[in-house]
């Protein structure tokens, strides 16, 4: 899988899953995000741990159908990550395990499955539960999901948790065409997330 593939498919996923959970994004709605988020006070610097900042857009808020949402594509080599920001309409409260971060996990792990199918991949895999993942001092619900896509396979860690009223979801892609492995996300997840998430 080349690297523009796999860049398509982690942008395709990150806007068709937040499109999916608050909505349809009107023309003339999307901007660059900024470098720092207002709510959450993340910021999104150039370079994170082994990081590097690709592009990053908001999605306005439009009353009464969803609430506004950043979205910032990273990549680590040929892995792109990335990180949504969202309040789906309602505040958020913090950590992994939170019944609001439990909905929202189903329902993003159902649109990722629905979409990916909808794109044309095959396969798809993901475990019935998910589990919880720890990066720094960040605790997530998180699983790992797996589609075909001719001769090869891609694979996506998503993580989510709930941070300062937002959701914050993380999603890592690679392709084992691409020499990547679990190993690497993981790798490249502990030096981003620790220095994202202080």
């Amino acid at each position: 899988m080349s690297r523009l593939a796999a860049s398509n498919l982690a942008t395709l996923v990150a806007t068709v899953l937040l499109w999916a959970i608050s909505g349809v994004v009107p023309a003339g709605a999307q901007s660059p995000a900024p470098s720092v988020h207002p709510g959450t006070k993340l910021s999104f610097a150039p370079v994170v741990g082994t990081a590097k900042l690709e592009n990053s857009t908001h999605f306005a808020a439009v009353p009464g159908v969803r609430g506004a949402g950043d979205t910032y594509n990273y990549s680590v080599g040929k892995m792109q990550l990335t990180v949504d920001v969202f309040d789906a309409g309602r505040r958020v409260g913090a950590g992994a395990t939170n019944p609001t971060v439990a909905n929202q996990f189903d329902t993003e792990a159902n649109a990722s499955e629905q979409q990916i199918r909808q794109a044309g991949y095959t396969r798809f895999e993901r475990p019935t539960v998910p589990s919880t993942c720890t990066y720094g001092a960040v605790s997530f619900r998180c699983l790992v999901y797996s589609a075909q896509t001719g001769a090869t396979r891609l694979y996506s860690k998503m993580l989510l948790t709930g941070y300062n009223g937002y959701f914050v979801k993380i999603a890592i892609i690679w392709s084992i065409a691409d020499n990547n492995t679990l190993n690497d996300a993981d790798q490249a997840l502990n030096s981003f997330i620790p220095v994202l998430m202080r």
